[in-house]
């Protein structure tokens, strides 16, 4: 069966719409809990209807998705075990994918049913991290220290910690500075369910509610996009492994051409057969171990890189098994680069600029998001907040401050929420729409000398604490069984002839 330009089996198509149905069924429960926290203050002041209000966060979210720039989602992916990314399509990569989008829906559904604010970043990263650690521990060979890309996980981790004492502290001082600019009493008065508010605040209440929606889009969103395309990459390799409107192959020739003769500098008397090379830089990628055969694997891979696409004006002139090769060569030695800079093996500077520049070059051809994906989970997000907004909305305005929220703590929280998440997006980081604004409302709720309901705000502290470690418990534990247990005996079943 002809599928997007590859002949498919009715089977593989399954598996497609299976794993594509699931990430954006946990996007849409990203929209349960992080979009309805975009749309909670202008529900509940009365600024907009909940169907308007839910559309219109779901065009902002779309336009932020369309405009991101894809960091955030690849930063998602630099957390993932290097040797799955790039033999992405194995048995263990789909067992990969499946564990983590499985674990992060469990936990995500859990606590919206429960009507506790929880982010969806914490419970992705969670998931991905207890995958990583069980991989690293079941492989032989591997390092865990070496294996996992810790750099990225502790930027993630700090990121995740900050960005709530920021909503918190951010939020409490703007409503202060409010109260001491603007005198209108009506700002500071609990939200009157049977009326509108005033224009004014009404106004200012939209266009918070516009830019976390935004914001969120430009940078939750990204999550599910990296995740959609390693999908698409494992099960359509022919169209998805590389990006297929690249204008930039004669110049990837000609610079892998320049970094041969670079490397050809540490291996002069180096020779290493294709499978070797591959074996040597997976090695020191999951071991950290470097040697002289480093720089030879890589010089081996950039030739064939150069080799592969000598001649060749687009990737369309490869066909889908090169492309799928290609796509691992660059996985391998932009990887390889990438760990070299973080040991500090790169001394030389010219030569420092001559690999950093490769990578990059690398990367644009293998780390790009087509729009489709965007929309897919733009509309995910969208049909997410549709129906599960108002738990959410219901504990954001009622349930953690001590008094129903105001017109000017609504504000405060969003335009903090809406710059914090913007911050993060600039710097490629994920951040929890989620925690910003439920700490965000805290804080208005503590400066305006309400109280807390220490209850809620225990249930949602002990969500937040748990989010990473039950998430990370529930990943590792079904790739564990996945890969010890389901994926030998399916393999069993294949070699006799059942499957």
């Amino acid at each position: 069966m002809q599928f997007f330009g590859e002949t498919l089996t009715v089977g593989t198509i399954v598996l497609l719409v299976f794993a594509v149905g699931l990430t954006l069924f946990f996007e849409a429960i990203n929209g349960f809990h992080d979009t309805a926290n975009a749309v909670a203050t202008v529900i509940y002041t009365n600024s907009l209807e909940p169907t308007i209000a839910v559309v219109w966060s779901g065009i902002c979210n779309l336009v932020g998705a369309l405009m991101s720039s894809g960091a955030v989602a690849f930063t998602i992916w630099s957390l993932l075990p290097v040797d799955l990314v790039i033999n992405i399509g194995s048995g263990l990569s789909y067992a990969m994918l499946f564990c983590i989008l499985i674990s992060a829906i469990i936990w995500n559904f859990g606590t919206w049913y429960l009507g506790i604010p929880n982010s969806s970043t914490h419970t992705l990263v969670g998931s991905i991290v207890g995958v990583s650690i069980v991989h690293s521990v079941l492989s032989s060979g591997y390092n865990l220290g070496e294996s996992i890309d810790w750099k990225p996980v502790r930027e993630v981790l700090v990121s995740l910690l900050i960005s709530p004492i920021i909503g918190f502290c951010c939020a409490a001082l703007l409503l202060l500075l409010a109260k001491a600019l603007l005198k209108n009493p009506d700002l500071y008065q609990p939200a009157d369910e049977k009326k509108t508010p005033p224009l004014w605040i009404r106004a200012l209440l939209i266009l918070t509610c516009t830019g976390v929606s935004f914001s969120h889009g430009s940078n939750d969103g990204q999550k599910g996009m990296g995740l959609l395309m390693m999908i698409f990459i494992a099960i359509l390799p022919g169209i998805f492994a590389l990006n297929m409107y690249s204008t930039n192959v004669p110049q990837l020739v000609t610079t892998s051409r320049s970094v041969t003769a670079v490397l050809e500098q540490h291996t002069p008397r180096i020779s290493l057969n294709d499978r070797s090379a591959t074996n040597t830089l997976t090695s020191f990628l999951n071991t950290g171990k470097f040697s002289d055969q480093t720089y030879g694997a890589m010089l081996v891979k950039t030739q064939k890189i150069a080799d592969s696409l000598s001649g060749k004006t687009s990737f369309k002139d490869l066909s889908i098994k090169e492309r799928r090769s290609l796509r691992s060569d660059m996985d391998l030695v932009s990887s390889t680069i990438s760990k070299l800079n973080q040991k500090q093996k790169l001394t030389d500077r010219p030569e420092k600029q001559a690999l950093t520049s490769y990578q990059t070059m690398l990367e644009q051809q293998t780390k790009y998001l087509p729009r489709f994906v965007k929309i897919a989970v733009a509309f995910a997000l969208g049909v997410g907040t549709m129906i599960g907004w108002k738990r959410i909305v219901i504990t954001v305005g009622e349930k953690i401050g001590k008094k129903p929220l105001s017109y000017g703590q609504g504000a405060s929280a969003e335009l903090v929420t809406m710059a914090t998440i913007g911050a993060a997006s600039s710097f490629g980081l994920p951040a929890s729409t989620t925690h910003v604004l439920s700490s965000g409302v805290a804080g208005t709720m503590v400066a305006d000398g309400a109280g807390l309901q220490w209850e809620i705000i225990r249930n949602i502290a002990l969500a937040w604490v748990l989010t990473l470690p039950a998430s990370g418990l529930v990943s590792a534990a079904l790739f564990a069984a996945s890969s010890q247990i389901l994926l030998p005996f399916l393999a069993g079943l294949t070699q006799n002839g059942y499957l």
